[in-house]
């Protein structure tokens, strides 16, 4: 079962900016063994010729394929219409 010490749970919970009492400390500490046992089981399987499962809904892709429909229009003819341009791109308040 894979070692974990009241300083690795502490550790994690500092990065997590959580605070934990020691009561927590000790029932973390035997929860992640319990996870990182379980983990540590899996990674013991024999799963030699076994497929990857990637999707198991059986749902496809539904998008339409992408159409370019040309407008007969240029750049210069659509900035025409805004109040303001830069650089050819319409250009808007700072949005903060």
């Amino acid at each position: 079962m894979a070692d974990i010490s009241k300083d690795d749970v502490r550790k994690l919970a500092r990065l997590a900016r959580i605070t934990l009492t020691d009561d927590q400390l000790d029932h973390f500490v035997h929860e992640i063994q319990n996870i990182l046992g379980y983990v540590e089981r899996l990674n013991s399987l024999d799963l030699q010729g076994v497929e990857p499962t990637y999707q198991v809904t059986g749902l496809t892709n539904v998008m339409r394929d992408d159409v370019l429909v040309d407008y007969k229009t240029d750049q210069a003819a659509l900035l025409k219409n805004v109040p303001q341009t830069e650089d050819g791109n319409v250009k808007v308040k700072r949005v903060l």
